[in-house]
């Protein structure tokens, strides 16, 4: 366990050099452009380095180590299966960025190509999504220090908060990118020395002995549940990067040419990363430690293995996570509500520096938003995390038709949207959570294949352009 004195101090130390190099990022943003799209002109590796930080998150190193510790290999193996979403992203990235090369979010998409009802439908789904994934980013946080060291939730739960709103108000888009870049490098040397220590000191036989003789079923492959969440969170995990505005904004920020190649490596890349955070999970039993809630066993472990040293190292790895993908969160919602929103419905007429202003001031009013969300702290974070999959995984079949089929009208990708949210929440407070992402994803597909078959006029793609 960490003392609280460590901790603070490994706070101010990061929120500092963050905050700091975010002001001396964002010194010369002077339009909309600048502040939100970095100027889209980012390289190969910055974009991949961005792509796969983000993708690491909070729930990829306390949620995969939960669903591990619930559901055994299928749990990590499942988790794993959300580098899907990025690959399958790259072709799509390319044909976003030559279908919309001046376009900034993906409610604009939606906009010019199926018109006002489907793009609220869209709106609805993209910002509860956002609220859910902040709000278990924010809850992360709080977890984080009370599960390390002497800090209450709410002092961790602020102290993101804080941190990530302050660098990205100041720097914009060309700060989370910079940043994300070193959370890279942090994350995966963290997590390789955490689980190669692990290794070390319990070992894959007793791992096997202590969970054959205590819990069989996470050695199971044929644990039911276990098997409907691994295919849940392929569909879940797709919808999320498919319809969230923070993978089209990178789409629309990286140069030409960058965005499949940066994807598809960024994808790859990821891939086991769950797999190794999760790994550590299976170490508990061995170790004699019953967490008090689930999402915590991931620290717990490399607390013990380690100890106050691992306390350290995993408090950085985490750290580093939640503020990966908090600032791409925060920059992404924030650039949704202000092109979508603010511009669309409020101030059409909004110049470049009005819209800046306007963009700086919701990133605040986002962390404010979250803060007192997540002090209430409602759900675990693998349980508030899966309800947004029955949101999300209803927008595959509306962006992919969207941008390869013209013969699906706006009236029947909304339809499909409400229809498979509306299912897939249906299925995860009657079944459970992990057929969410499965029945709305169904759900949507069929209600799309429909307008498609009823379809009798084609979209023109160069009107995405007007």
């Amino acid at each position: 366990m960490l003392s609280a004195p460590t901790a603070i101090g490994i706070l101010i130390a990061f929120g500092v050099v963050w905050i700091c190099w975010g002001w001396y990022l964002g010194r010369n943003n002077r339009t909309i452009e600048d502040y939100a799209l970095a100027g889209r002109n980012v390289g190969f590796a910055m974009a991949t380095a961005t792509a796969m930080a983000t993708w690491i998150t909070s729930n990829t190193t306390l949620v995969a180590p939960q669903l591990t510790y619930q559901f055994g290999v299928w749990g990590m193996l499942g988790y794993s299966m959300a580098a899907l979403g990025l690959i399958l992203f790259a072709p799509l990235a390319a044909r976003i960025k030559a279908l919309l090369p001046e376009g900034f979010t993906s409610g604009d998409f939606i906009f010019r190509r199926y018109g006002r009802f489907a793009w609220a439908m869209f709106m609805i789904i993209s910002l509860c999504y956002a609220v859910g994934w902040l709000v278990s980013l924010g809850m992360a946080g709080g977890l984080l220090l009370s599960s390390l060291s002497g800090l209450d939730y709410m002092t961790g739960m602020t102290a993101i908060l804080i941190i990530c709103v302050g660098y990205t108000l100041l720097g914009g888009l060309k700060a989370v990118i910079a940043t994300d870049f070193l959370q890279t490098l942090i994350i995966i040397t963290g997590v390789v020395i955490v689980a190669w220590i692990g290794i070390e000191k319990v070992g894959f036989d007793t791992m096997h002995t202590t969970l054959t003789q205590q819990q069989p079923e996470l050695l199971n492959l044929l644990f039911p549940a276990a098997i409907m969440f691994f295919f849940n969170n392929i569909f879940f995990g797709i919808g999320e990067i498919f319809h969230s505005n923070v993978w089209w904004s990178r789409a629309f920020a990286f140069a030409d040419g960058v965005g499949k190649r940066s994807y598809l490596t960024a994808g790859l890349l990821w891939f086991p990363i769950p797999i190794v955070t999760g790994f550590i999970a299976l170490a508990a039993s061995s170790l004699n430690l019953a967490p008090p809630s689930a999402d915590m066993v991931g620290p717990m472990v490399a607390a013990k293995l380690l100890g106050s040293a691992g306390a350290v190292v995993i408090f950085i790895i985490v750290f580093s996570a939640l503020a990966s993908s908090m600032d791409s969160l925060l920059a992404a919602t924030s650039d949704l509500l202000t092109q979508d929103i603010y511009k669309k419905l409020i101030h059409p007429a909004a110049s470049s520096q009005q819209l800046l202003r306007a963009n700086r001031c919701i990133v605040v009013a986002l962390g404010v938003a979250t803060w007192v969300v997540a002090a209430f702290k409602l759900a675990t974070l693998g349980a508030l995390l899966n309800f947004t999959g029955a949101f999300v995984a209803s927008t595959i079949w509306p962006i992919v038709y969207g941008l390869y089929q013209p013969k699906l009208a706006g009236r029947w990708a909304g339809v499909s949207m409400l229809s498979g949210t509306v299912c897939g929440l249906a299925g995860y407070f009657i079944i459970g959570f992990y057929v969410a992402a499965i029945v709305s994803c169904a759900v949507s597909l069929v209600c799309c294949q429909i307008g498609i078959r009823k379809g009798n006029v084609e979209f023109q793609w160069h009107e995405l352009k007007g």
